[in-house]
């Protein structure tokens, strides 16, 4: 091994370790008594059940990844690398072309592998705790939409990124970050539009009690909004959720036909009174513009590894070439990918208490928003009582308590 392959390794270990560590300490800090604040919502039995899905995940999640850490070291020291790139390179089908067959064989191997865990987590996990609404054909029909879209959408994409570091020498890296940050933000226009109804269908929401009272509270604010859509996420989840979509004159709001019917009117006006706080607070412009800054580093930091002789030597391949480079640098980037999460979170937990404070000052309803978060919580199951180390490593949202403890000093006029 050398010094990058040793590098890689470590960082693999320990990021398996350092998660491992937080699952456990968030395991112990499951707590039996129920929160004050829930007591009025709360059934005690469904609160013991909360932190029998905590348990169940976290350990089959666990089970997942030490799998496909397995995996990844067995294909790796099994010489998987240098192996497939002879196969590619037989095929002699040119330096695009084999490119996408490489990453594609990769890309089939890892989905394969994910499959039987996505199904258990689907069928029995999703299924013992009442969640799952999907049957075989959705599941089925899911799988290959996605693998359709990936090559649709990603297909093209990586052709270019293989093609420009091909012929673009060292401007490769500039060219490829405009492409992509383009690519992305036009993704991010049709997406609403030809993406998502391939998977659920959006039901503008009809003349009614709730729709009355979006559109006013949305003139009350001088937001503008074109439409409030219902999405039929009980087709799969009896989980809920609400998002916002689209630009300009064409923003919309998206609510899940689960939250719709568990919230009342006030409720459901503070869940999207959030939402439209986002948009105000301009988080979507500014998370967009992290994305394209950490694009931007991740293609420079590439160009600079892409051809360095010492990360083929690290996978036992002996030629460079583009496509391998990528796939090589993707598992060297992984620690500085790691703490851009982290640096992300931080920044996502901040701005739901900045859209909390939004939607409280501009209802001034803090009972209905912070009801919306307790029925919410309950209906999903969540973890009222994660552990600090788990927050700080995965989660882009602040703890429910901790929410509602903000909440509860706002101050309305």
């Amino acid at each position: 091994m050398n010094c990058i392959a040793f590098i890689i390794l470590i960082a693999i270990l320990a990021d398996l370790v350092i998660n491992w560590v937080a699952d456990h300490l968030n395991l112990k800090a499951i707590r039996s008594d129920l929160p004050e604040e829930f007591s009025d919502l709360y059934d005690p039995e469904r609160y013991a059940q909360s932190q029998a899905y905590l348990e169940v995940t976290t350990r089959f999640n666990r089970l997942a990844s030490l799998f496909s850490l397995f995996a990844l070291l067995f294909f790796w020291f099994a010489r998987g690398f240098p192996l497939l790139e002879r196969w590619v390179d037989s095929n002699r089908v040119g330096a695009v072309a084999s490119g996408l067959v490489f990453i594609g064989a990769l890309t089939c191997f890892k989905f394969v592998l994910n499959l039987p865990f996505r199904i258990y987590a689907t069928f029995v996990i999703e299924e013992q705790f009442g969640f799952n609404k999907t049957d075989a054909k959705t599941f089925i029909s899911d799988l290959l939409k996605g693998m359709a879209l990936t090559v649709l959408l990603g297909g093209p994409l990586l052709a270019g990124i293989l093609w420009f570091f091909e012929a673009a020498g060292g401007n490769a890296w500039w060219i490829c970050w405009v492409v992509v940050t383009l690519y992305l933000l036009a993704v991010q226009f049709i997406a609403p539009t030809w993406i998502l109804p391939l998977f659920n269908k959006f039901t503008p929401l009809g003349e009614c009690e709730l729709r009355e009272a979006i559109f006013s509270y949305a003139r009350d604010i001088d937001f503008s909004l074109a439409n409030v859509l219902v999405m039929d996420g009980s087709r799969r989840t009896s989980k809920s959720n609400a998002f916002f979509t689209g630009f300009g004159k064409h923003k919309r709001i998206v609510l899940f036909d689960t939250l719709i019917e568990r919230l009342t009117t006030t409720e459901l006006v503070a869940v999207l009174a959030h939402e439209m706080g986002h948009y105000r607070r301009k988080h979507i412009p500014k998370m967009l513009l992290f994305s394209t800054i950490q694009t931007g580093l991740l293609f420079f930091l590439l160009s600079l590894f892409i051809s360095a002789p010492s990360l083929f030597e690290a996978f036992y391949v002996n030629e460079t070439s583009v496509h391998a480079g990528i796939v090589f640098f993707s598992m060297l980037y992984a620690p500085v990918a790691f703490f851009i999460g982290i640096l992300l979170n931080i920044l996502s937990r901040r701005n739901e208490y900045e859209a909390d404070r939004f939607a409280v000052t501009t209802t001034r309803d803090p009972d209905a928003m912070a009801d919306a978060l307790k029925k919410i919580s309950i209906q999903n199951l969540s973890n009222l009582f994660p552990h600090p180390l788990h927050v700080f490593l995965n989660h882009s949202h602040p703890p429910v308590l901790e929410r509602l403890s903000a909440i509860s000093k706002i101050r309305v006029g």
